[in-house]
């Protein structure tokens, strides 16, 4: 099947749109590292496009009618976003459905400690990763603090150019040669991923100890120093000073450990960006702008940014749990007036795209790929009928009907897409949240964006492809 290149096509006035949603979806992984953070700017992009809290409009005891806006929250780690359509909700709804979560490395709840002079953070990483990439590379931590008196403290250092970054140590090349014969998987240990924080003593121990026995050499101050955990002393200093943070507080915080750094444009000419956490957020953001852009449309649309999906959907905010389901609930009861039923029917009666990324085809990794079924950097949204491992499992499998539908609206509106699996049957797989919604008889298909790099810390995608994507959201959103 021949695949064009979208670039080929584009006129001045698209390339200009093009290059204006690249460098709005490059600012927005700059503010969106971690799942907190891209709810926080997607309600702050929802309310300045005029969507209200939903629990504002209940407890303001109020109705929703045709054009209405408003989003609902979970835990301050997952979104719904509506737009409410001509027909009634019952009738089903058009919904986009990503994740906003990315594989990562987090902190643990007993973390801190001191060893040979060096402070570190002990972690447990978070995901599918290749753990050996994530060492020798400046690192950042951004999180929540949250305190028994209620308070939260938000957490981000190492993005500012004026900030200290971080970094997890590998073993110099010199002493290396067993650690190089081990299988890439053992390379680096999960425990061996621990963060390096600091290297200086604090110098009120130093004064304690250099005043308490002027008799001791310098090598037994040197072992007292050491025994009283001075650098890990002069680390818990400075987070009492900027947060006000004391050692236990991270027993109640969630700390997460990212690529410090801007997303960036890739290639002489500028055609890819080169970023963190681009799966999935390059599939959430597109479909936020979509959203966003809509001004009118026969179906509820929605809009829905979960988390989670990296570990299976599993918890509270993720596809696994209830929060959608409510939500629906409530919107019926603002609309239609309360109806088990009529929940159950808005649900099957809907369509979705599982806005999440596809693998694309690399050359240098060709063995990995079936070419003829591969999608292509440039060849517009991506189209996964099925995703899974190996014999399908664990896999939505979209009805043929559906996909005819989705052709003809995307051809009639110009939208570059293609079809693709991802690699060779026999080789892995993976999965999305399409499964879970199609648990609800709706129709589900996988879409999104070409990566390469997945899962990796710094990941590649094309910006023709996130500007198709955006088309093609909106256009699913109209049909």
């Amino acid at each position: 099947m021949d695949r064009k290149n979208a670039w080929n096509a584009y006129t001045k006035e698209q390339l200009a749109e093009l290059n204006s949603i690249n460098e709005k979806y490059k600012s927005c992984l700059n503010a969106g590292k971690t799942e907190r953070e891209c709810v926080e700017l997607s309600v702050s992009m929802a309310e300045e496009a005029g969507y209200r809290n939903l629990k504002d409009v209940m407890s303001a005891g109020g109705s929703l009618k045709t054009g209405d806006k408003v989003y609902a929250v979970c835990m301050n780690k997952m979104i719904a976003l509506f737009r409410i359509g001509e027909e009634p909700i019952s009738a089903g709804m058009n919904i986009l459905g990503a994740h906003i979560d990315s594989p990562r490395i987090d902190v643990k709840q007993n973390p801190l400690y001191e060893n040979e002079g060096l402070a570190y953070l002990d972690t447990h990483y978070y995901g599918g990763i290749k753990k050996y990439q994530w060492v020798a590379q400046p690192l950042s931590l951004h999180g929540v603090i949250a305190k028994k008196d209620g308070t939260t403290v938000k957490v981000s250092v190492g993005e500012d150019e004026n900030d200290p970054v971080f970094v997890i140590t590998d073993l110099l090349v010199h002493l290396a040669q067993e650690q190089m014969e081990k299988k890439a998987s053992k390379v680096i240990e999960g425990e061996k991923l621990d963060l390096l924080i600091g290297n200086r003593p604090a110098e009120e121990v130093i004064v304690e100890l250099t005043s308490s026995d002027p008799a001791d050499t310098e090598e037994k101050k040197a072992e007292k120093a050491q025994a009283k955990e001075a650098v890990k002393a002069n680390v818990l200093r400075i987070l009492k000073e900027k947060y006000d943070m004391d050692e236990e507080d991270f027993l109640s915080a969630e700390l997460e450990i990212v690529p410090a750094g801007k997303a960036r444009d890739c290639g002489f000419d500028r055609s890819m960006i080169l970023s963190y956490g681009q799966d999935d957020r390059v599939c959430a953001f597109t479909s936020l702008f979509a959203m966003l852009d809509i001004t009118e449309s026969k179906k509820t649309g929605c809009c829905l940014l979960v988390d989670k999906e990296e570990i299976g959907s599993v918890g509270a905010t993720g596809m696994h749990s209830k929060f959608f389901e409510n939500t629906v609930a409530e919107l019926i009861a603002l609309t239609e007036g309360e109806s088990e039923l009529k929940v159950r029917r808005a649900l099957m009666n809907s369509r979705m795209l599982s806005s999440d990324v596809s693998a694309a085809y690399d050359p240098m990794y060709a063995e990995a790929f079936e070419k003829r079924s591969s999608a292509f950097f440039g060849s517009g949204i991506t189209f996964n009928k099925f995703t899974g491992s190996r014999g399908k499992s664990g896999s939505n499998d979209a009805n043929a009907e559906y996909i005819a539908a989705l052709r003809k609206a995307m051809d009639d509106d110009n939208v570059a897409y293609q079809f693709a699996e991802l690699g060779r049957v026999d080789l892995g797989g993976g999965g999305t949240i399409a499964y879970i919604m199609a648990n609800y008889g709706m129709e589900v298909i996988d879409s999104g964006v070409a990566v390469l790099n997945m899962h990796a810390p710094y990941e590649v995608t094309s910006k023709a492809d996130v500007y198709e994507a955006v088309k093609g959201y909106r256009t699913f959103l109209k049909m």
